[in-house]
């Protein structure tokens, strides 16, 4: 409750709820929106505030937020297309709280043309790893840093096929 979040590569739906699984309002602060497409940013229900910015059109990357401004960032389904990760992800380190989490969610689910070489060339594991090392090595002072899968699947043991799309997220805390 209370927590301000960053909605880093956001559109016009979030996979930020209002409330919890068990009903319970979450109470955000604030729910900030960065991405590239202002009509999609406006129609985002879960977006108190946004703002229209393309990460790839510089590498001097520079998030227009504050120091210390976020306990919270998600980046969606979008890492695959930013050529410049190292600097977006020291940025987004800079405008998160010590002690603050961020989590990148990714499939194998893109458009192929607009995916980085490092990406199309690669199987989820691969992903995994390179996200990893993104938040590693951006000199952002993240810890803790894990993936984990996702995907809903259906059977057990080796037989574990995934249903729908996979689904995996790489999590880190700010040191």
């Amino acid at each position: 409750p209370g927590d301000s979040v960053l909605d880093l590569c956001s559109s016009w739906t979030s996979h930020i709820r209002p409330s919890a699984s068990d009903g319970r309002l979450l109470e955000l602060k604030r729910v900030s929106g960065l991405g590239m497409n202002a009509k999609e940013l406006e129609a985002n229900p879960a977006l108190t505030d946004w703002t229209v910015m393309d990460l790839n059109a510089d590498g001097n990357v520079k998030l227009p937020y504050d120091d210390d401004s976020f306990d919270a960032i998600l980046l969606q389904l979008s890492i695959d297309y930013l050529i410049h990760p190292l600097e977006v992800m020291k940025e987004a380190s800079r405008v998160l709280r010590k002690g603050g989490k961020i989590a990148i969610l990714f499939s194998n689910r893109l458009f192929l043309s607009k995916a980085v070489g490092l990406w199309t060339g690669s199987d989820d594991i691969d992903h995994a790893y390179t996200v990893g090392s993104y938040l590693r090595f951006c000199n952002g002072g993240f810890t803790n840093i894990r993936a984990e899968d996702l995907s809903t699947r259906k059977q057990k043991g080796k037989e574990r096929v995934i249903v729908g799309d996979p689904l995996y997220v790489v999590t880190a805390t700010k040191g």
